[in-house]
């Protein structure tokens, strides 16, 4: 099934997805707190709730082939989003991110992972209308993503050895402490970045890397680009709050990789 959404949909559901992240932001940025557990967990059913919602309705008014590529889809990207989360664990952990600043950081990690997911569903789409045999490139890539995964079960990398992380710490001026959360202060009249910016861009760089998995596995599912873009929408959303909630955990779940 490859059906074409008009354009007015396309800009409604964008729209959409902008104004609850964005607003996660603006509340990220403007409260920063430490999430306890009941707080994350209300939301993370709110999310779920929501995307549950919009499965129906898309079954309802797609057919029912659309309604279970878009739960296929949605399920396939949460479980490898929350995978993700050790990911990020590993950064701000590396970093030493103040608790009370995690969220506003995680936040913007999300949201520059949607924009670089939803390039990569504009490339593929195009590139498998024209050339079929990418689904062969795709999942030869996922092939070799299971095997790195499981030769290196138990193992973390080191987000200091990220290559473009390591380039912006030797030419941008950076100061050695956090200061209240900003990404960039002015000491002496002399311009710095702070920590958080660096982790930032650890972050961003580690979204491309699952981008590079979560976009091939998907598109085995379905080729509407439609409801791969909202099934990866919805699977990140929530997903800070699916951090703190799982926090305390994901040291025991040692077998997500594996799934």
């Amino acid at each position: 099934m490859n059906t074409q959404e008009p354009l007015w949909v396309w800009i409604v559901t964008i729209l959409a997805f902008l104004a609850v992240y964005t607003g996660e932001f603006i509340y990220a940025k403007r409260h920063p707190h430490v999430v306890q557990f009941r707080e994350a967990a209300k939301w993370v059913v709110v999310y779920i709730s929501a995307a549950i919602l919009f499965g129906i309705g898309m079954w309802r008014i797609k057919g029912q082939d659309a309604g279970f590529e878009f739960f296929a889809g949605w399920i396939t990207e949460y479980s490898l989003s929350v995978d993700n989360l050790f990911v990020f664990v590993i950064i701000l952990s590396a970093f030493a991110v103040p608790a009370i600043y995690q969220q506003e950081v995680l936040q913007v990690g999300i949201i520059g992972a949607l924009v670089l997911r939803f390039l990569f569903i504009i490339v593929g789409a195009a590139a498998i209308a024209k050339f079929s045999w990418v689904f062969f490139i795709f999942g030869a890539f996922l092939l070799y993503t299971a095997y790195k995964l499981a030769s290196k079960h138990g193992t973390e990398s080191d987000p200091s050895q990220n290559k473009v992380l390591k380039l912006a710490e030797k030419y941008l001026p950076v100061t050695p402490k956090y200061h209240e959360g900003a990404f960039r202060v002015t000491i002496d009249g002399k311009k710095y970045f702070t920590p958080l910016f660096i982790v930032m861009i650890a972050i961003f760089t580690t979204d491309i890397l699952f981008a590079l998995d979560s976009i091939p596995a998907i598109f085995g599912l379905t080729d509407d680009p439609y409801i791969v873009f909202t099934a990866n929408a919805f699977a990140l959303m929530g997903l800070r709050q699916m951090y703190f909630m799982l926090d305390g955990l994901l040291d025991r779940l040692i077998y997500l990789s594996y799934g």
